[in-house]
């Protein structure tokens, strides 16, 4: 019993997207990621006028930006909501801004270690204002803010293009209350949508249980918060207003169900959002190893920052590698 419990825990934390990026090998391993010679990096920006320190982002320029005001694409890190680092967002941004078309940033929040749900979405929304009220200053077109995240992130990003105008979800923090934490567009990598309905599909992790990533984040077991787990979960504030959507996960993925995005995209273009649902065959839990995810989330973010005429595929792309451990 004790080998199996050593063994689920193992398990647990290398396959929540992101985790691996916590030790304290890797963090600073992260953070000495050798930038292109035409990228200026500015780190730990505070956005929310706290000194905690996960209330930071890091933000990347570029030297000979291509127009006046650029399109900003925000990373949002996943990790279960209990681990990870913003650090990890450079390589996620950086060859946009390398460009010369786009400025990216990178943003921390606290963890569910810190604070319970709803702090994690306040952050992020915070972090958004801030960088729309900065956005003269760091050359961003502030009506053109795409977010990206995966696992975790992509549910904070799913809330981001979900909750535009909820109250309850946007916060005080940060002294840009007077400006939208709305964005232009999501794209969703594997993210939670219901919180709900998360164990109702095979998974290696028990969503329900108390322990669960889930759990931690709400502060207590799901079925039994099922108010909060509602309230935080993207798929609940789904209104015909709400941010276009691309959604990417893998059908083999055990860790949060495929079927997750398959109701989510289904909520979407029934409340009329534009929704592309691209299903990952063979994947699992990020890590496809595809080049043409790549292609087709940059036609996404040219189609809707760039104002470009690209026809996005919704066919199924083969995953080149088994996810699970990012």
């Amino acid at each position: 019993m004790q080998r199996d419990s050593l063994l689920a825990a193992v398990v647990l934390s290398f396959t929540w997207c992101g985790l691996m990026a916590t030790t304290a090998v890797a963090q600073p391993a992260l953070r000495r990621l050798r930038l292109p010679e035409n990228v200026v990096a500015k780190h730990d920006l505070a956005y929310a006028a706290t000194e905690h320190p996960r209330q930071r982002l890091d933000l990347y320029l570029p030297k000979e930006p291509r127009g006046e005001k650029l399109p900003l694409v925000v990373f949002i890190h996943g990790g279960a909501w209990q681990n990870g680092d913003k650090a990890g967002g450079a390589g996620r941004v950086v060859p946009y801004v390398r460009s010369g078309e786009f400025v990216g940033a990178s943003i921390g929040y606290r963890l569910s270690g810190d604070a319970p749900w709803p702090a994690q979405i306040h952050d992020c929304k915070a972090a958004i204002r801030w960088l729309r009220g900065h956005a003269s200053q760091y050359g961003i077109d502030p009506d053109r803010i795409a977010v990206i995240g995966s696992s975790a992130g992509g549910h904070l990003v799913a809330m981001l293009g979900t909750s535009g105008g909820v109250e309850a979800l946007e916060g005080s923090l940060g002294n840009r209350t007077d400006v939208s934490s709305r964005v232009t567009c999501v794209v969703d990598e594997f993210g939670p949508a219901n919180l709900l309905t998360m164990g109702d599909f095979p998974s290696s992790i028990d969503h329900n249980a108390a322990s669960s990533p889930e759990s931690k984040l709400l502060g207590g077991a799901v079925q039994e918060h099922a108010d909060r787990a509602k309230e935080a979960s993207p798929q609940t504030h789904v209104t015909s207003d709400d941010a276009p959507f691309l959604i990417l996960h893998g059908t083999e993925d055990m860790v949060v169900p495929y079927d997750q995005s398959v109701q989510f995209d289904r909520a979407l273009r029934a409340a009329g959002v534009e929704s592309l649902l691209i299903p990952i065959e063979g994947g699992g839990h990020g890590g496809f190893g595809s080049p043409e995810v790549d292609r087709r989330v940059r036609a996404f973010l040219d189609r809707h920052l760039r104002d470009a005429d690209v026809e996005i595929s919704t066919e199924p792309i083969t995953a080149a590698a088994r996810g699970g451990r990012r």
